[in-house]
C-alpha cells in the first residue's frame, strides 16, 4: 500500500520547511507535486509573489524570472474537503479551474474565500493538498520580506529573493506502484 501522507523537505535561503501531503484527499495534486519535486523543477525557483496577510506563492519561475516548462494542467481537487487555512499548501492556477501545473502557495492566514463552494467558475476554489508540519517560522520570515516590483510583475515580489534551493521527497512508497498506474494518476 502506498503512503497516503508523503513528506517533502523544502530548503530555502531562509531555512527549511517540511510539508506533509494528503494523497488520500488530493491524489492528483500530490502526485503532480511529487513529480515536479523528483524532476528537480523546484530547485532554484523563487517565491515570486508574497502577500503578507494572504500567502506566499512559488514553483513557477527561476531566480531571474524565467518561467519554468511544465506538464499539462491537472484537474482541480478543491472539492476534497481540505480548507485553505494558515499553513496549508494549495495549487495555484489561473481563472480556469483545471489549470494548475507546478505553481503552489502556502497560506499565511486562514483564507476561507479560496475554498470550494460549488462547481462553477466563481465557486471552484483552490485545491489544498497538504500542510506545513515544520518550519512555519520560515514561512513567516518569507511573508515579512518587503515587496515591490520585480521581473515581469508590477508588485508583490520580494525585494530580497526568497529562493527554493532544493526540494526533496523525505518519505513515500510510491516506488512500489507500477509505472503505468503512476502515469494514469497524473492525467
Amino acid at each position: 500500500m502506498n503512503n497516503q501522507h508523503p513528506q517533502i523537505s523544502m530548503k530555502t535561503n531562509y531555512g527549511e520547511i517540511v510539508l506533509e501531503l494528503d494523497r488520500e484527499k488530493a491524489p492528483l495534486s500530490v502526485d503532480n507535486f511529487i513529480r515536479y519535486t523528483e524532476d528537480g523543477l523546484y530547485n532554484g525557483t523563487i517565491f515570486h509573489r508574497v502577500i503578507k496577510d494572504f500567502m506566499i506563492q512559488g514553483g513557477g519561475f527561476s531566480a531571474d524570472f524565467i518561467k519554468k516548462t511544465t506538464y499539462s494542467p491537472i484537474k482541480n481537487e478543491a472539492g476534497n474537503g481540505l480548507k485553505n487555512t494558515r499553513g496549508t499548501i494549495a495549487m495555484a492556477r489561473t481563472s480556469e479551474p483545471d489549470s494548475a501545473t507546478s505553481q503552489f502557495f502556502i497560506n499565511t492566514v486562514d483564507n476561507g474565500f479560496l475554498d470550494h463552494t460549488s462547481p462553477t467558475l466563481d465557486g471552484w476554489g483552490y485545491a489544498v493538498f497538504g500542510k506545513v508540519v515544520n518550519g512555519m517560522e520560515v514561512v513567516d520570515k518569507i511573508r515579512n520580506i518587503p515587496t515591490g516590483r520585480g521581473g515581469p510583475f508590477p508588485r508583490d515580489v520580494p525585494k530580497q529573493p526568497a529562493l527554493i534551493e532544493s526540494m526533496t521527497l523525505i518519505s513515500d512508497k510510491t516506488d512500489q506502484l507500477p509505472k503505468e498506474k503512476e502515469k494514469n494518476n497524473l492525467l
